[in-house]
């Protein structure tokens, strides 16, 4: 993956959590549910279906209680190494009636490498032009990010699979 700065969005932490247990994190709905979207919002919808051309459906609701819905589709999966997922194709490939004043389009990358007993946990999001890319910069992607990353671990550790606390790096 070539990485180019004027469209791609890159959040990169070490986190005390093992690599086996991040990839839980993100392939399990009723793990998923309880960190990916940053408090005070919250996920209460999720569909995983862990195959390149599977769907990935997630609802996040607003603290006013309104609901988003988010869908799209695995291009690579890679257990416990790599996620790669984008919301201009649907289920099997189908491209997606995305529209503008539903937000822009992207293509997802999560990396989960061994870093000792902790990971190197990178995500980076691709955009298709430099405005895609500042308007989802300027939504928080960098906060966004590193709060559901900080939910990621405290989930992990209090459901007792991983060690606790992330390190920032």
């Amino acid at each position: 993956m070539i990485i180019d700065p004027k469209l791609d969005l890159v959040f990169e932490r070490t986190i005390d959590v093992r690599p086996s247990l991040v990839w839980i994190a993100w392939t399990q709905p009723e793990h998923l549910k309880r960190w990916f979207t940053p408090a005070p919002w919250k996920t209460v919808g999720c569909e995983i279906d862990l195959r390149p051309g599977g769907r990935f459906r997630t609802v996040m609701q607003s603290p006013e209680g309104e609901d988003h819905h988010n869908v799209g589709a695995y291009l690579e999966v890679v257990p416990e190494s790599r996620l790669v997922w984008t919301n201009a194709v649907i289920d099997d490939f189908r491209p997606s009636a995305h529209s503008a004043e539903q937000g822009f389009r992207f293509t997802a990358h999560v990396l989960i490498e061994p870093a000792g007993t902790r990971t190197k946990y990178t995500a980076v999001v691709m955009h298709a032009d430099p405005e895609a890319r500042a308007k989802h910069e300027a939504m928080g992607f960098f906060d966004g990010w590193g709060a559901a990353c900080d939910q990621l671990v405290a989930h992990m550790s209090s459901a007792g699979l991983g060690e606790p606390g992330a390190s920032r790096t």
